[in-house]
């Protein structure tokens, strides 16, 4: 195939292209790194820019969750060629592609590249996620640091899960006031994943410093899978329970549906209730082309329908399908990640959590499990007050979008 690359600028793209597009299909994402070699050399061969961005991203997807994979034959060459007379997007991928072969100065020019003020926020963005996952022992610090600047801030939050660091905490206790929901969403997220981050999450809740209304159900579900009498008493005493009889279930829809149905109720405002379920819905279901991926799509399903919608709500676990199940994974620095499996291989696991996608190196795993729950956590309802209830429901039954308030 090389050969032919001389032959003509039509058969070189042509033969990149085929090369790139079975790249992350098998040879990367299975057993074997055998098809690396053969793909720098493909690069050295080319001066075709798109050719170049489209084989760095092949092997980029393809090896991503990795770290301390043996650099190529011939790489340090093209990489120094492609740094020097590359596109910003070239560069940003052999930097990233350096980093997974365990690259020092590649480390240290992302490092750089993150907090330079100066530097396009995309880019900074772009080496801060491919330090983190390149775990870069010293980055808790930095990641800190940037949650004074909201372009960073949400994936700094997001990133600080990654490393155990008893200062994280309190650091986002004190700003989660500030967050907008999404970076909230993501505070919490962090707070959530470890078990050292979880106590603190926990004692801000029953301090009166976290509303139970801001705390999701399915980040409380991830708190009891630490199985700590004492985090499960607090929580059932300052946020609730999580699980209900299905006695509890029939009580609970006939106490919703009297609420809902009742003459002298107030009229819901349905504005308002795109809003809550932005916040605690739309994280992981859409509706009307906007939300979340975890979940399924809600636009077409009965939701007019009141009964309907509340058994799903409130029993979301009586029928779940088994690419929406919860499987929960426990890393070897002993963090904890719930959600959806979007992919596995021999050598990754990418689970999709309601915050993000994360591929996790089978090497850095202790224990993944199915669970027989579904990704939906029950409870969603019980840490609404009533007006935000009505508002809820009006919004989800309703037959067309609406401006946010």
């Amino acid at each position: 195939m090389l050969a032919a690359l001389s032959h003509s600028a039509r058969v070189k793209r042509f033969c990149l292209l085929v090369l790139t597009a079975l790249l992350p299909v098998a040879p990367l994402r299975a057993q074997s790194d055998d098809a690396l070699p053969f793909l720098v050399q493909a690069l050295a061969a080319t001066d075709d820019v798109q050719a170049q961005f489209d084989i760095l991203k092949g092997m980029a997807d393809g090896l991503k969750g990795r770290r301390g994979v043996k650099a190529p034959a011939g790489w340090d060459a093209v990489a120094t060629k492609l740094t020097a007379g590359g596109t910003t997007q070239v560069k940003d991928l052999v930097q990233q592609l350096s980093l997974v072969f365990g690259s020092a100065s590649a480390l240290a020019d992302m490092r750089k590249q993150m907090l330079d003020a100066k530097a396009p926020a995309a880019q900074r963005l772009s080496a801060l996620e491919a330090l983190v996952a390149a775990k870069d022992a010293g980055l808790a610090e930095s990641l800190r640091q940037l949650l004074k600047e909201p372009a960073l801030r949400g994936a700094a939050l997001r990133g600080l899960a990654a490393y155990d660091d008893a200062k994280t905490p309190p650091a986002i206790l004190a700003l989660l006031p500030a967050l907008s929901p999404a970076e909230k969403r993501d505070a919490l997220g962090t707070l959530a994943s470890r078990l050292s981050f979880a106590r603190p999450l926990v004692a801000a809740l029953v301090a009166g410093q976290l509303a139970a209304k801001d705390l999701p159900a399915d980040l409380v579900r991830q708190i009891r899978n630490y199985e700590q009498a004492d985090l499960s008493a607090a929580l059932d005493k300052h946020w609730g329970t999580s699980r209900a009889s299905s006695a509890d279930i029939q009580a609970q829809t006939v106490r919703y549906k009297a609420l809902l149905t009742a003459a002298n109720a107030p009229k819901p405002d349905v504005s308002k209730g795109r809003a809550v379920f932005a916040k605690t819905c739309g994280q992981c279901h859409t509706l009307y082309g906007v939300g979340g991926k975890v979940g399924p799509d809600i636009t077409g399903s009965n939701r007019a329908d009141l009964d309907y919608l509340l058994h799903n709500i409130l029993d979301p676990n009586a029928e779940i399908p088994n690419d929406y199940r919860t499987w929960n994974l426990d890393t070897k620095d002993d963090r904890s990640i719930s959600g959806v499996m979007a992919r596995q291989d021999a050598t990754t696991v990418t689970i999709v959590t309601p915050s993000e996608s994360l591929t996790i190196a089978r090497s850095d795993i202790a224990r993944l499990k199915q669970s027989e729950l579904s990704m939906m956590p029950e409870g969603l309802l019980q840490a609404l007050p009533e007006d935000e209830v009505r508002n809820l429901i009006a919004y989800l039954r309703g037959k067309e979008q609406v401006p946010l308030p």
